[in-house]
């Protein structure tokens, strides 16, 4: 599954000819894929400045079409084509010109994008004397270039001053959205989020939709309605089951809709991506999502020494504002210290990427990392099991959480447990466990199975206070 937020790809699939033809694929490496459309698309002997405009808006218009699987998402087995008509120039085996080889290995990853949204923006260019078109006219960039206007400077010409560029991005291997397996009743995951949100948007241009009044990840009988009349109105099978035809066909509707690969996008805000944000932390902030934070920045910070220690307290001190500079600074977002939707949609990130890569038996008899999807009555799996271990240890000393078996199911047992220790902690008494649910317990568990014993009024509620 590829990243929620954009990352360079370590490599691209180009289709050598225009998209029904029967035309070879070939797969390189994105820098060399830049270097060779720059070189077929603009001349070395250009002002750089003008260069620059040019690379930045190929590299864009190349990560939009990869962020969105623009192809993919219709069924082809390509990123993008080599056709001019649809696409950008390539051609296979050319020379490639030294100095604009140069300006690509550092703009390589760099990208446009507009405030406030996520994806790379559509970078639509053209020759400007030949051709004409809304975007970026590519001779044009020269006079400008010229005029002593810097790169950035003429991209805002072209694409106006609501722009911004994004710098030194991620790397990674990027493999196709689909989850693998079909999504279904039951579900519970952040794939299921991400198609509550898409069919909620697609219902605003197709109101026999119904609206799902809760996109929390949680496949749910209003989730099965929705994805059905979909299926019904795309001529899909009514079958309420999210396979991999339902999902690439609610990505390209969601995409159309959405105009993400349209000069007047709509964007995609990263509320449309993320788990659910309840609102910046910062200095003075207490409580279970403060603790929930902290518990996710000491993971990252295991692994990542730029990020110093914090203590998990629910206190949002010095100590925390210092841990999430050092994130900012590490992770190349604004240095303010509070935790915006952009900076929490980043540590989850990074912190996803931490727990999906650690074999289990890593953490022995640690306590585990959130799994990143809710638990609720009717569940099973090793998340109930762990969840279950947690309570039944802490039931031992603090009476007012009800002892239970550890079984694996989440059944009401579980769920009345599960809403004791949340009255316990402060936190609504749902019965669900969520993020700040689990790092509580976790953290609680791990207090317990190292012998320490909770400071006096650390948990309100407690009767031993």
């Amino acid at each position: 599954m590829p990243p929620l937020t954009p990352v360079i790809p370590e490599n691209i699939t180009v289709h050598l000819g225009t998209p029904d033809s029967d035309a070879d694929n070939v797969t390189v490496s994105f820098p060399d894929y830049i270097k060779n459309v720059a070189s077929s698309e603009i001349y070395p002997t250009w002002p750089e400045n003008a260069l620059r405009a040019n690379i930045y808006a190929i590299i864009t218009y190349a990560l939009n079409r990869v962020y969105t699987e623009w192809y993919r998402s219709r069924g082809y087995d390509f990123d993008i084509t080599n056709s001019t008509a649809f696409d950008q120039a390539f051609s296979p085996g050319r020379d490639i010109f030294a100095n604009i080889s140069r300006i690509v290995d550092e703009l390589f990853n760099d990208y446009v994008r507009m405030q406030g949204s996520v994806e790379p923006y559509f970078t639509q260019f053209c020759n400007g004397t030949t051709v004409t078109c809304p975007g970026l006219s590519q001779w044009g960039t020269v006079t400008l270039a010229n005029q002593g206007l810097t790169p950035f400077e003429i991209l805002e010409n072209y694409y106006g001053n609501n722009i911004e560029l994004v710098q030194n991005a991620p790397i990674e291997d990027i493999e196709e959205s689909y989850p693998g397996t079909p999504l279904r009743v039951g579900d519970v995951n952040n794939d299921v989020k991400l198609i509550q949100i898409r069919l909620n948007r697609i219902s605003k241009n197709w109101p026999l939709i119904p609206k799902i009044r809760t996109p929390d990840g949680t496949f749910d009988v209003e989730t099965f309605n929705a994805v059905k009349k979909f299926q019904e109105i795309f001529n899909l099978d009514e079958d309420g089951i999210v396979g991999k035809s339902t999902w690439y066909r609610i990505l390209y509707v969601y995409n159309s809709v959405k105009k993400l690969s349209e000069l007047d996008s709509e964007g995609l805000s990263y509320s449309d991506i993320s788990q659910q944000f309840t609102g910046a932390l910062r200095v003075g902030a207490t409580g279970p999502y403060i603790e929930y934070l902290q518990y996710l920045l000491s993971i990252i910070g295991d692994f990542n020494d730029a990020i110093p220690p914090v203590s998990i307290d629910g206190i949002f001190g010095s100590s925390t504002e210092n841990a999430v500079r050092a994130f900012q600074n590490e992770y190349g977002l604004s240095s303010d210290g509070i935790v915006g939707e952009e900076t929490w949609n980043r540590i989850i990130e990074v912190f996803d990427g931490i727990v999906d890569v650690l074999p289990q038996q890593y953490w022995g008899s640690r306590a585990e990392p959130y799994p990143n999807m809710r638990l609720l009555l009717g569940m099973s799996g090793p998340s109930v099991s762990t969840i279950q271990t947690y309570l039944s240890t802490i039931a031992d000393l603090y009476p007012s959480v009800p002892k239970i078996s550890v079984t694996g199911y989440y059944g009401e047992q579980t769920q009345n447990a599960v809403a004791a220790f949340q009255r316990f902690i402060g936190l609504s008494d749902t019965g669900i466990v969520n993020g700040p649910t689990w790092a509580a317990a976790a953290r609680l568990y791990s207090d317990i199975i190292e012998g320490r014993e909770k400071e006096n009024g650390q948990y309100p509620g407690d009767s031993t206070n």
